[in-house]
């Protein structure tokens, strides 16, 4: 106990600066006083602090509330998103598995026409060749009958005799003249 006095002693002994400084009289300090003070302040500062105390822990419940709604939220909007994303991947890949389905379609058709094509003009190929062998070899049937005719005209000026020449003109004519007559 005497350390305890002692302190109030040794407090009371601080060398003050200006006006302010401890003041260890009991009775000086009015603790009546003091204890009125101190008891209104706690009745009224207890309800004050209750009300401080019930505002700040509402606000942080409707804070927690609110933040919790906001992440429900997000969550549902996340979930849309991914749903979304899903969506558009299956649908990218039916659009790619449907180009690539496409594309080989187109591919396998345009070599079915370029055969087509590449088989009617061989067929044209191989018909104007032909062609042009007839007709090459009916210039070369004309031309070796031409000359034949020419060698077998310069024959027969040469060997007939006009006597010979007529009796045989003679002779067609009355061919000519029969089968004039089996045809009528």
């Amino acid at each position: 106990m005497k350390n305890l006095t002692d302190s109030f002693v040794y407090l009371g002994h601080w060398p003050s600066a200006g006006s302010f400084g401890f003041n260890t009289d009991i009775l000086a300090t009015n603790p009546i006083n003091l204890s009125v003070v101190f008891g209104v302040l706690l009745f009224f500062g207890k309800g004050v602090l209750n009300d401080l105390l019930d505002n700040r822990k509402q606000r942080i419940l409707n804070t927690i509330r609110n933040s919790e709604e906001l992440r429900e939220v997000a969550i549902q909007q996340l979930e849309n998103a991914r749903a979304r994303l899903r969506k558009i991947e299956t649908e990218a890949d039916q659009f790619r598995v449907n180009g690539y389905g496409e594309i080989e379609r187109e591919k396998l058709n345009l070599i079915n026409s370029t055969y087509r094509t590449l088989k009617q003009l061989e067929n044209y190929k191989n018909e104007t060749i032909l062609f042009e062998q007839q007709r090459t070899i009916n210039q070369v049937r004309e031309r070796v009958f031409q000359q034949a005719l020419q060698g077998a005209i310069g024959t027969l000026n040469s060997c007939l005799s006009n006597e010979l020449h007529l009796r045989t003109i003679n002779a067609n004519i009355g061919m000519f003249g029969t089968m004039k007559g089996i045809t009528d």
